[in-house]
């Protein structure tokens, strides 16, 4: 079969003589990597300030301990970076092993810190004890993304014992403040920007379209989200006495909100990119269940399902200042504010979907009332190059499992893969993961479907051995 050429290596059909011994030693080790992901789960490592911020310590140094006994790196060290505060961000793991310089460098991301627990009563066990349920782990964390590293150092567990000669650099990075925004990650980047530089990046991180069918995830919506203020008059005033001719706020919010789609529910601002999506698909049927849509309630838009979540821009109203109507009075709203959130196609620069945003709202705005606008944020988009790793991962991930990768797309953003992407502009960046529709990541019951960990461990293993192969 030829070579494709894609960024700085060529792509190779993955060796099957790797596929045996890395399924046995998968299924051998595989044991000892489940109890040890149960102890990290133990750990309540949350980066929130307001929880005990010495279970992070606990976490990394528990980490850091498990890769130093991998007798493989140059160094593992702790270190941290500065918020935008000027504060401490929380602590990260590196470790880096050198290799050949015609071999590909590979970064192995994911990270330590966890979700908050939220209601204890609604958990069917102890958040922070995991437990064996069927095929399941239960804990918080025991998804995202504990068994991302679990994933990372199991994988180099298997490569360690079964590559005959060590060429490829390794980098292993474990975050630890993800999920509570990653404020110091662009800081950490910068600072360790050496140390972290790569050919391929690994972000385990993410999931699949099913327990049976593996996905690399290949495109991430941008973001922006915009508070304004719509004014009308100068003062409140009495909704019998003036109703009528008078153009309150609120009838002018409603207005202008419901500008920003048509008829079928398509998005209606002009200027918004569009990306064309490569992947499997969901049924309305389908989309209808795992929504919770009332009986009777159709959904929006007119393209396919996936198409609309992860490559489409969507409009949502998600903050609207009105007085509660267990208090409301016969009183018409001189002003009322709103919070909008833009979804944008991978493809758009968040400033251009937010100009485009803004002059829709001031091109809407009905009966020449003020428009002032207010707060923004702002989220990159993602899309994934298909280079060799890609290629490489496809052939793995469907040799571990029992049907045949996908790409599959997300919709709502992640930052700090768009970071990755400007801060190391060749490299490529598979974003992988263990978990699955029902995981749960963020909500009560949080588990790891088992048997979707050991088959992304041997996914992981069968990449590192053949791309240790590759030169330049």
């Amino acid at each position: 079969m030829p070579k494709i050429t894609g960024m700085a290596f060529s792509y190779i059909p993955m060796n099957p003589k790797w596929f045996e011994p890395a399924s046995k030693f998968v299924d051998l080790s595989f044991p000892a990597a489940v109890a040890k992901l149960g102890q990290l789960v133990k750990i309540p490592g949350i980066a929130w300030p307001s929880f005990d911020q010495g279970n992070l310590e606990l976490s990394v140094e528990k980490v850091a301990d498990e890769f130093r006994h991998l007798g493989f790196f140059d160094f593992v060290e702790i270190r941290r970076a500065a918020r935008p505060s000027g504060d401490s961000g929380a602590p990260a793991l590196v470790a880096r092993k050198a290799g050949h310089p015609d071999a590909p460098h590979v970064l192995l991301y994911a990270h330590h810190d966890v979700q908050p627990p939220g209601d204890r009563s609604l958990w069917d066990t102890e958040p922070f004890e995991a437990t064996l349920k069927g095929d399941r782990l239960f804990g918080r964390g025991a998804s995202d993304d504990k068994s991302g590293i679990i994933t990372h150092l199991t994988s180099l567990r298997a490569f360690i014992e079964l590559a005959t000669e060590v060429r490829i650099g390794v980098t292993v990075f474990i975050e630890g403040e993800e999920e509570a925004g990653s404020e110091s990650f662009p800081e950490f980047l910068r600072a360790n920007h050496a140390d972290l530089a790569a050919d391929l990046i690994v972000v385990a991180d993410s999931g699949n379209w099913s327990e049976d069918v593996p996905a690399l995830t290949s495109s991430l919506r941008g973001m922006v989200s915009q508070t304004f203020t719509l004014r009308t008059l100068d003062h409140a005033l009495h909704s019998g006495m003036y109703g009528g001719p008078l153009p309150d706020a609120t009838t002018a919010m409603i207005r202008l909100l419901a500008s920003l789609t048509d008829e079928k529910g398509n998005v209606a601002i002009l200027g918004l990119d569009s990306v064309s999506i490569d992947g499997p698909e969901l049924s309305d049927a389908e989309f209808t269940q795992v929504a919770g849509l009332l009986p009777g309630v159709e959904r929006l838009g007119t393209k396919t399902v996936t198409q609309q979540i992860w490559g489409e821009p969507a409009v949502t109203v998600i903050g609207l200042d009105l007085p509660a109507v267990d208090v409301a009075s016969n009183t018409a709203q001189p002003a009322v504010r709103a919070k909008i959130s833009l979804r944008l196609a991978p493809s758009q620069s968040p400033r251009s979907g937010l100009e485009a945003l803004k002059d829709h709202l001031t091109r809407h705005k009905p009966f020449g009332a003020e428009l002032e606008f207010g707060r923004h944020e702002t989220g990159p988009g993602y899309l994934a190059k298909d280079g060799w790793a890609a290629k490489l991962a496809h052939e793995a991930f469907s040799a571990a499992w029992p049907n045949p990768s996908v790409n599959m797309g997300i919709g709502g953003s992640i930052p700090f893969i768009s970071q990755f992407a400007e801060a190391f502009p060749s490299a490529e960046i598979l974003v992988t993961g263990v978990e699955e529709p029902d995981s749960r990541a963020h909500s009560p019951n949080e588990s790891q479907h088992l048997p979707t960990l050991k088959r992304a461990i041997l996914a992981q293993s069968l990449i590192l051995l053949n791309g240790n192969d590759l030169v330049r």
